[in-house]
């Protein structure tokens, strides 16, 4: 299997795990009263689902994102930092050119 597919894999399992734990979490300390609606409705494992899918699709995007920005190379120490090239100095010889005053 390619590295970068592993990577992928590895990565979205990982951000399922904290949006497993996220959800949990959530339950656990009863936020909003999220634990006695999910407890007390006909479709409350609906509920746990839908929170679990939709935060692990956001959070293993974050951490697959995190582990991308993480594979770049070190920078040189002997680079001066992508600094632009020095601004152009301006020729403050200009000729004067007269405008005629038009108000009416």
């Amino acid at each position: 299997m390619p590295k970068l597919i592993s990577l992928y894999i590895r990565h979205t399992i990982i951000g399922f795990v904290i949006a497993a734990v996220f959800v949990a979490l959530l339950l656990w300390f009863d936020v909003v009263g999220l634990r006695h609606l999910v407890t007390h409705t006909e479709g409350g494992y609906l509920a746990v689902f839908l929170l679990v899918m939709f935060n692990g699709i956001v959070f293993s995007g974050v951490q697959f994102g995190i582990a991308v920005m993480n594979l770049a190379e070190p920078e040189d120490k002997d680079s001066d930092g992508g600094r632009r090239a020095p601004e152009p100095v301006l020729d403050h010889s200009a000729i004067p050119v007269k405008v005629e005053d038009r108000r009416v």
